[in-house]
């Protein structure tokens, strides 16, 4: 069955739903044995992705890919949006960084990337039967229309049917799915074939006469309505999930919540570990009792550093290693245990140099060229060693002026192989630039051991990833009107 045009999800908000169910229906697709991508043409988000060409994605196009069982790519998402503030964001396309920009010049996006977006888009039609695109935040934001590429913008100019999609569990769907569709212009509301509700918990019998005026209404069809999936174990575009936990093991693990923490998905397979206790402890809390505090990366290395003195974090950080408690590092995270972050060019954000927490003996220097790897190696903790896979992003380059213990040995795609990290004296504290460290199943058991001094049986990530993705297939081949999509998605009038 060959699908010529792309099919776009686009949501009254930010967290309608959007991602979650372009990575089911890639899953479904898949299943189905259809071959399908994922697209969104212009992503603003701090979890990322590494391509193996050495690109920078959005984490949640390469959840969807891994739905489509393909590796990530540039294409899947052309251009991504990193804040380093309020006023100010790093601009990636194609997986490279070009230009940082101020709020007052963010206009200036559509001229910079559109025709890149198109590129990409234009290069998956030709190579998959179906093409799943994405939308961004809500397409009804009057202020950002006349430069929109995002949303209407994009479907417009590539001539794609859209379904919008809401999440009832906030409250007020029908008001959202109208509104959003009244405030667009009349050659967009054409566009919108129909709608999707999400996350509804309850008799279906007590929504049906909101389906019938809906329907009725706005004379356009509600594709499905989709149930509140407790537990979904998948990755988060963007927003930290801290209300899913079921469970309270018994290895306690703190994680400061920086302004600008990036890659918090790291934490999933820990947050999901039955024998973990992971607490997201946000600013204006005590770190407290923990056997773990792991400081997260961020794209504001020098900020954060100020934000994590002023809210005592780092008295607390010295308090629970003299009780013994361990620390952990991970890209930013591991800048700031060193002596210095220095940023000459102002990089992140306003030039200068910052203290850091003086915990590991490494200066770091933030330049321009940003890495980008796929790794795999080994490390040594402790007593423990084996194999470890991840990847790296960061603008940072760490270096030490006495000896030092690495935490690892790594190969990078393009066959460099180099230490990285470092480890403390004390055996306490460690460092490391790798993102995704806890997927992998053996350095999960083996750093779970060294907090707990207990053997702790590990888990399969990607396993479970699959699974729930699955699961998502799962449920929307029950209360999707799937059949119905693929027609839309077929026709040529669209």
């Amino acid at each position: 069955m060959i699908l010529p045009d792309g099919l776009m999800i686009q949501g009254t908000t930010s967290d309608a739903g959007k991602s979650i169910t372009v990575a089911g229906l890639c899953r479904l697709l898949h299943r189905r044995g259809m071959s399908v991508a994922p697209f969104k043409p212009q992503n603003m988000a701090l979890n990322s992705a590494v391509t193996a060409e050495g690109g920078e994605i959005g984490r949640a196009q390469a959840l969807q890919a891994f739905a489509c069982d393909l590796a990530p790519h540039t294409d899947f998402n052309p251009v991504l949006l990193k804040p380093s503030s309020d006023q100010r964001s790093q601009v990636i396309i194609h997986g490279q960084v070009v230009s940082e920009l101020e709020a007052q010049t963010f206009g200036s996006i559509k001229a910079l990337a559109f025709d890149r977006v198109l590129e990409s888009y234009r290069r998956l039609q030709q190579q998959y039967d179906v093409v799943l695109i994405e939308g961004a935040g809500s397409p009804a934001e009057i202020n950002l229309r006349a430069r929109d590429i995002a949303n209407m913008g994009f479907a417009e100019a590539v001539n794609c049917p859209v379904v919008l999609i809401s999440d009832i569990d906030r409250g007020g769907v029908f008001a959202h799915l109208v509104g959003t569709h009244d405030l667009l212009s009349p050659s967009e509301q054409n566009r919108i074939k129909g709608f999707i509700i999400n996350k509804f918990r309850g008799s279906l019998d007590l929504l049906q006469s909101g389906l019938d005026w809906l329907e009725t209404y706005r004379n356009k069809p509600v594709f499905g309505v989709l149930p509140y999936l407790p537990h979904l174990k998948l990755d988060a575009e963007d927003a930290i999930q801290v209300d899913e936990q079921d469970h309270r093991g018994n290895i306690e693990i703190k994680v400061p919540v920086l302004s600008r923490i990036s890659n918090h998905t790291d934490f999933d397979p820990l947050r999901w570990h039955p024998k973990v206790n992971l607490t997201f402890v946000p600013p204006g809390s005590s770190l407290g009792k923990a056997d773990l505090i792991i400081i997260p990366g961020s794209k504001n290395v020098r900020a954060e550093l100020t934000l994590f003195r002023q809210q005592g974090w780092d008295h607390d950080l010295q308090r629970h290693l003299r009780f013994g408690g361990k620390v952990l590092g991970i890209c930013g995270g591991y800048q700031m245990l060193g002596r210095s972050v220095s940023d000459p060019m102002g990089v992140e954000s306003t030039a200068g140099s910052s203290e850091g927490l003086n915990l590991l003996p490494i200066d770091t220097e933030l330049r321009p060229n940003k890495q980008l790897k796929q790794i795999t190696g080994t490390f040594s903790l402790g007593t423990m060693h084996g194999k470890i896979t991840g990847y790296e992003i960061h603008c940072g380059v760490s270096t030490h002026q006495e000896p030092l213990k690495s935490f690892s040995q790594l190969n990078d795609q393009f066959g460099d192989h180099y230490p990285d990290g470092a480890v403390s004296d004390c055996q306490q504290i460690f460092g490391t630039y790798i993102h995704g460290l806890f997927e992998h199943p053996e350095f999960l058991s083996s750093l779970l051991q060294w907090v707990s001094g207990e053997r702790v049986q590990s888990i399969n990530w990607n396993q479970i990833r699959m699974q729930e993705l699955d699961r998502l297939a799962d449920c929307f081949e029950e209360h999707l009107n799937i059949d119905a999509l693929l027609k839309l998605s077929m026709d040529q009038e669209s």
